[in-house]
């Protein structure tokens, strides 16, 4: 049906617009039946009937909205949140269907990250899962001997297991907002090497170089630093090929404080179509190394962890251009704040 009052803005000169219709109609009435011989008593009866169905057609647009946003409340309770609100109205009521329309595209944009959400980590879960119960099936059934190589590819499921629970409590905390910054004055070159260090010694056959500005000092939190800088070590050491080094570069930007580190691969790279993606959780582009669940396989969490902590610091994360490998940049402003 058409909503004639919705051009007016306010819902207030709506409601005096159809007072004042609905007055001038039953007047009318009477007025044209007077010359006509009709009583009062017999056209003001008929004034009434027209004037409320005036009142339908012109209030139906005034409310149209409430009902459809009612419809479509009842319908997201039940998990559809496709239904939209016709928003044609610019009154309050128009405004509220707008917001409502908004809200309902959130929320939809929001059930379908948690559909997905679930269904990757269902996935990531179920791969070293049925690896670690075939192969300790096997030994318990005597089919295979507990040598050290079975040994050792149950315990590489165990920690592929813990590496990917570690990230999703790590992934859940700085989303709800629980991971607060903790800024402390960092010596970078001392930073790196305790970082680069402790990737050498997760990954034995990994070659590292790092070149850190002398002196460099930067205001940041150590702990999420260090998130960013080793899941960006371990996303380079498994993308890249055996034995060319993982380069770490870190000097100074903005101000006093700010820092932008980079870590290179000479991998294959990222495709530019999948640059903007490649931040995501369970992200892995066609091109970024071996399939999750198999040793060496990540977990597509490691970027999407430190892109969140790198926002924390206020800092942006991006994949530069470079002829070959991968090469990305973090760069986190000086950060001020309650020290620990």
């Amino acid at each position: 049906m058409p909503r004639p009052l919705d051009p007016l803005r306010s819902i207030k000169v709506k409601f005096g617009v159809v007072v004042v219709v609905t007055a001038c109609v039953a007047v009318l009435i009477v007025l044209w039946g007077y010359p006509m011989g009709f009583r009062a008593r017999e056209t003001l009866p008929v004034g009434v009937i027209i004037s409320l169905v005036v009142i339908q057609l012109l209030a139906h647009g005034m409310t149209a909205p409430l009902r459809e946003m009612t419809a479509a409340a009842r319908a997201m309770a039940r998990g559809d949140y496709s239904r939209r609100v016709r928003a044609t109205s610019r009154d309050e009521v128009g405004e509220l269907a707008q917001a409502f329309n908004r809200m309902a595209a959130d929320l939809a944009e929001v059930d379908r990250q948690r559909r997905e959400f679930v269904a990757n980590v269902s996935h990531e879960l179920r791969t070293p899962i049925s690896a670690l119960h075939a192969v300790l099936e096997n030994v318990a059934d005597g089919v295979t001997p507990a040598t050290p190589d079975v040994l050792e590819t149950a315990l590489e499921q165990t920690e592929r297991l813990g590496r990917l629970v570690t990230q999703l409590l790590d992934l859940s905390r700085v989303e709800a907002g629980a991971a607060a910054l903790d800024v402390t004055d960092i010596d970078v070159a001392a930073f790196v090497d305790d970082v680069v260090a402790e990737a050498a010694a997760g990954h034995p056959d990994a070659v590292f170089e790092f070149d850190v500005t002398p002196g460099l000092r930067a205001a940041a939190d150590r702990d999420r630093l260090h998130q960013i800088v080793a899941n960006l070590l371990d996303n380079a050491v498994r993308h890249g090929p055996d034995g060319r080094p993982v380069l770490v570069t870190a000097r100074p930007w903005a101000a006093p404080g700010g820092i932008a580190i980079e870590v290179a691969d000479e991998g294959p790279g990222i495709p530019p179509e999948e640059r903007s993606r490649v931040f995501e959780r369970f992200t892995r582009g066609s091109a970024s190394g071996p399939p999750a669940g198999t040793p060496g396989g990540g977990t597509g969490l490691g970027l999407a962890i430190a892109s969140w902590a790198t926002e924390l610091h206020g800092g942006d994360i991006t994949v530069l251009d470079t002829a070959r490998g991968c090469r990305i940049r973090v760069m986190i402003p000086p950060n001020t704040g309650e020290h620990g």
